[in-house]
């Protein structure tokens, strides 16, 4: 047999008034992921244990296996393995965002998805004015910051403080001063960075300065080979999915069009996810689009997401002896823009049925398999 995992990041959400009554999910037409139910079995899976922030981060490590509590030390130090960047034993790995802050607002955590060319211009030239921190330029406004002999701080996602004042939310604990520094340079280099003066005459929002959050030192994974007697690539337009794949083992599947955005390019991750099938034992297809829409409050937006990834599908499920299952790895509700702990729902094809009759949050807990927890999900996909 062959196995596929299609997550659709931040897909589950709640009942919209918007919808009449529906979630995304329930709204959206979705014949593949309803095939996928209504041949298959569902259930609800818990992906964010008690304790932790709900995050890609902690939920996708969960999904593949990983326990948080033994493998989990931060999102900087999975984004480093993603971009090549090897830490050293007392390296501390931040994210670092670039944002837009107005008036001590957190007006935008993505600074209008800059792009990656201006992002990395910004970059190198604060890079140039500082000691003692390494910056490494990514995909966008997802990028990397380095602190050797680093202690660690409590930060806060940017993502969730969207319209709020950042005050209250700035960086806490021992490397607390570096990063304000940090940040207080970031807002001098920006502010008349002839990059963010482009994108103000082209209408764009600047980055105004970074926002560095959820750092940690290099973590360690059991190799997914070793730990499932099975070979396993990962598509992801994102780091911090490549990251994970990277220390585990995995092969990291790069497909061009691939942006993990709205126009990311959903096909052609169905047809490499097809092509890799051919070699690989089990391929965990990754989609970032859905909570791209939640973060941004769109129902528009992540109803189409919804729609543009179920389009995807259907190929996949035409591949012979394969087991499918499709699944959100945390909520991110309109109505609130950011990742809730609640449980997902997900569906499995080719392991019976439950007469579970279409793909969604209300059905899926009507199914056979129950609340399952995250780190038993593959064990139990691949029995």
């Amino acid at each position: 047999m062959k196995y596929i995992v299609i997550l659709g990041d931040g897909m589950a959400d709640e009942p919209l008034a918007e919808l009449g009554g529906k979630t995304p999910l329930e709204y959206a037409r979705t014949p593949n992921m309803d095939r996928i139910a209504r041949e298959g079995r569902c259930g609800m899976l818990r992906t964010v244990p008690a304790g932790f922030e709900p995050g890609s981060d902690i939920a996708n490590l969960s999904v593949l296996g990983y326990d948080p509590a033994e493998s989990y030390t931060g999102r900087g130090a999975l984004e480093a393995a993603s971009i090549g960047v090897d830490l050293g034993e007392d390296d501390v790995a931040y994210r670092c965002n670039l944002v837009t802050v107005r008036d001590g607002v957190m007006e935008d955590f993505n600074a209008g998805h800059i792009a990656s060319s201006d992002g990395a211009d910004l970059l190198r030239t604060l890079d140039a004015g500082l000691e003692g921190v390494r910056f490494y330029p990514g995909i966008s406004y997802r990028n990397l910051m380095v602190v050797p002999g680093g202690e660690g701080a409590a930060t806060t996602p940017p993502h969730d403080i969207v319209g709020r004042s950042v005050e209250p939310y700035l960086p806490k604990g021992a490397d607390a001063d570096l990063l304000l520094r940090c940040m207080e340079a970031s807002r001098e280099v920006f502010a008349a960075h002839p990059a963010n003066r482009r994108r103000v005459q082209e209408g764009k929002l600047p980055a105004t300065q970074i926002w560095p959050w959820s750092g940690g030192k290099r973590p360690y994974l059991p190799l997914f080979r070793e730990k499932y007697d099975l070979s396993g690539g990962m598509i992801s337009a994102v780091d911090l999915l490549a990251g994970i794949a990277r220390l585990a083992g995995m092969e990291v599947i790069s497909v061009p069009g691939a942006t993990g955005y709205l126009d990311t390019d959903y096909e052609a991750k169905a047809r490499y996810a097809v092509d890799a099938l051919q070699r690989l034992d089990f391929v965990y297809m990754h989609v970032e689009a859905p909570d791209e829409a939640g973060h941004m409050g769109s129902v528009e937006e992540k109803v189409r997401a919804i729609e543009r990834l179920d389009e995807a599908i259907g190929p996949i499920l035409d591949v012979p002896d394969l087991v499918v299952a499709v699944l959100p790895d945390h909520p991110t509700p309109i109505r609130t823009k950011t990742h809730s702990s609640d449980p997902v729902p997900f569906a499995i094809l080719g392991k019976g049925t439950d007469g579970t009759r279409a793909f969604s949050e209300k059905e899926a807990a009507r199914g056979s398999y129950g609340l399952l927890q995250a780190k038993n999900f593959l064990e139990m996909l691949f029995s």
